[in-house]
């Protein structure tokens, strides 16, 4: 099963203050309202409404926690750049967002999601200078990847990765789409590693689970071949 599935629900705040206390490592999700961030939670969690999908972008204004136990959480952070929103109420994101990622300590990396037809707008480089005087990762999840064709998907993550590089070599990218379910074992891979969980215990391991894990391994290396392959055409 997968790690992430035991996500629930712990606590939503609004202010800085009360941030829960007891977070040991924590992720935290943010990107553009209308990204597809709620999605990605759901899909990593395997639950439809862990993270509620709004169906108006820019109505979630609280950083919401979700326990993994022993201390563990992921976090969902405010959209931002939703022009509709009135800026009273819009500047205090701002704030809110740029003082937890550049202050809080339990913050073991960001994940980015961003819309793989838009990615790295303003508000998205914005982000990312406010985070980099930290040193921690960056993982952008390239979300609706099935809205491009595949080649043309895999060219906008090469110009991605490219760019993220050539500012931080801790900063990474992949594909990743909701409604197909794809990446989402690639994304819980990095961001296990972010909490301290390797991807299988020892314990755990047996014929069949070490049989899956080459097969896992054996379609890892194909796609990335496709890849390759793609990019050079």
């Amino acid at each position: 099963m997968s790690f992430f599935r035991q996500a629930r629900f712990f606590r939503s705040v609004q202010e800085l203050s009360d941030l829960p206390s007891e977070s040991v490592r924590e992720i935290a999700f943010a990107g553009r309202s209308n990204s597809g961030k709620s999605s990605v939670i759901n899909a990593l969690a395997g639950q439809r409404q862990l993270a509620r999908v709004s169906k108006t972008p820019g109505r979630t204004q609280l950083i919401n926690f979700f326990g993994l136990g022993e201390g563990l959480f992921l976090v969902d952070l405010p959209g931002y750049g939703y022009a509709k929103v009135p800026r009273a109420t819009r500047a205090p994101w701002g704030v809110l967002l740029g003082t937890y990622v550049q202050t809080r300590e339990p913050l073991a990396g960001l994940a980015i999601v961003m819309d793989v037809r838009h990615p790295l707008t303003e508000l998205d480089r914005a982000l990312l200078d406010w985070f980099r005087p930290t040193g921690k990762p960056v993982h952008v999840l390239l979300t609706k990847a099935d809205k491009l064709s595949r080649s043309l998907a895999l060219q906008t993550l090469h110009k991605v990765r490219s760019k993220l590089a050539a500012d931080s070599p801790h900063w990474t990218a992949q594909l990743f789409s909701s409604l197909k379910h794809t990446g989402v074992e690639a994304a819980e891979a990095t961001l296990r590693i972010w909490l301290g969980r390797s991807a299988m215990q020892p314990a755990q391991a047996g014929p069949g689970r070490e049989r899956a894990a080459r097969t896992k391994k054996a379609r890892a290396k194909g796609d990335k071949a496709r890849e390759l392959k793609c990019l050079k055409d």
